[in-house]
């Protein structure tokens, strides 16, 4: 009979190993030796030991679950129980005992951090939630559109919550996006609407515009196209593929108009700036006239430069004032004249102008007398009184002293 410190084999071929317990039965050895029959338990036992050690290897570097360890564990611990090895089997106890701890210790991590991860996952989920509720009132609809499927694609990464907190939460995220599309959508239908009014409203206008193109009434045609101008900014802006086209049938009209304008207009100042040189010329003419020293023949040379000068035509409108008022100087000069001519030969007006001074000498006469007779009196009271007047009788006789010696008087 042969032994060993965990085990033994009796006589009939019964393999025992020693425990705490006491000896267990192996199992029973016919084909060989005692000490065949314990090297080969004893190699079970080995095994036992190495399976053992990888399972610890695993649950330590591994992501091996607890539920997986812990199945691996209770196999083993059934081979440990079933006593078919020889060994230390107390000693693999101990070992897949304290596997079990490490197994709860990881399932209790695990659970603290999915759970610290499910309430990450919470807040983080709430944040978007909240974002996509203020996104879902901009009206910034590209940016807001962008941040909101980039939010998607985060929720997406994000783990899942319980299904209630889940669902929750995923159903005001979805609907905040909704609202957003929602809003969009009414927008841009709206935009597409106020688009296709401008277009009608700008072929109207590109219709006018080109109808008058040809238009050779210049001041109302260049107004009726800044009014229109003004209607085409006003009706906003067209879909896109009509708006450079329209624009582009709508100021080529302009062009057109306002090139022939320019081409007249060009034509018309370089008349207008010989006519101008005509009328200075007659102008010059028409100074040498003062000072009038024969007033029939002023005249009549002055109606004659006044045909010559009616028959050019217009000058520039800048230079027209200056031009003008040299001749009406001259005018204004022979008005004088004539008017000083007129009132120096008119009988009439040299009677009342004599007859005017006449009664004004004698007032003045009359008041000297009532003065000296007043002051000789002592009367000086009424002598000053009667000297203010006569300086004023003394005054309008001087004027129409003045008066008749324009009669020659």
């Amino acid at each position: 009979m042969s032994s060993d410190p965990w085990g033994r084999v009796d006589e009939t071929g019964t393999v025992y190993v020693r425990t705490a317990d006491g000896e267990q039965v192996v199992g029973s050895w016919q084909a060989g030796s005692p000490d065949e029959a314990l090297a080969y338990f004893e190699r079970k036992y080995e095994g036992l030991v190495v399976e053992i050690g990888l399972l610890e290897k695993r649950v330590k570097t591994t992501d091996l679950s607890a539920k997986d360890a812990q199945a691996a564990v209770d196999h083993l611990r059934e081979q440990v129980d079933a006593h078919h090895a020889v060994g230390d089997l107390a000693a693999l106890t101990v070992r897949l005992d304290k596997l079990v701890e490490t197994v709860e210790a990881r399932r209790e991590e695990r659970k603290q951090q999915r759970a610290k991860q499910s309430d990450e996952a919470r807040h983080s989920k709430e944040a978007l939630v909240v974002e996509a509720e203020e996104l879902a009132a901009s009206d910034q609809w590209r940016a807001a559109g962008e941040r909101l499927r980039a939010l998607v694609d985060t929720w997406k990464g994000l783990p899942r919550l319980d299904r209630k907190s889940d669902d929750e939460l995923w159903h005001r995220f979805s609907h905040a996006r909704s609202a957003f599309s929602k809003r969009r959508k009414a927008h841009f239908a709206s935009l597409d609407a106020q688009r296709e009014d401008a277009r009608k409203t700008k072929e109207r206008l590109v219709a006018e515009a080109e109808g008058l193109s040809a238009s050779t009434d210049w001041g109302p045609t260049a107004a009726r196209y800044r009014e229109l101008m003004a209607d085409w900014k006003a009706a906003g802006r067209a879909q896109r593929e009509h708006e450079d086209d329209l624009w582009n049938r709508f100021r080529g009209a302009q062009d057109v108009f306002f090139a022939a304008r320019s081409s007249v207009f060009a034509e018309r100042d370089a008349e207008q700036t010989e006519n101008l040189k005509l009328k200075e010329e007659l102008a010059e003419e028409a100074e040498k006239l003062l000072p009038v020293t024969d007033l029939k023949a002023a005249r009549a040379a002055f109606r004659s430069i006044n045909e010559r000068w009616e028959a050019i035509g217009h000058v520039p409108r800048d230079s027209r004032p200056k031009v003008e008022g040299r001749m009406h100087t001259i005018e204004r000069a022979l008005q004088e004249s004539e008017e000083t001519e007129w009132r120096r030969t008119n009988p009439e007006a040299r009677a009342r102008a004599e007859g005017l001074t006449g009664q004004l000498q004698a007032a003045v006469d009359k008041l000297t007398g009532q003065i000296e007779q007043a002051r000789t009196q002592g009367n000086n009271s009424r002598a000053d009184k009667l000297q203010r007047e006569l300086e004023g009788r003394q005054a309008l006789l001087e004027q129409a002293l003045k008066g008749l010696q324009e009669f020659g008087g």
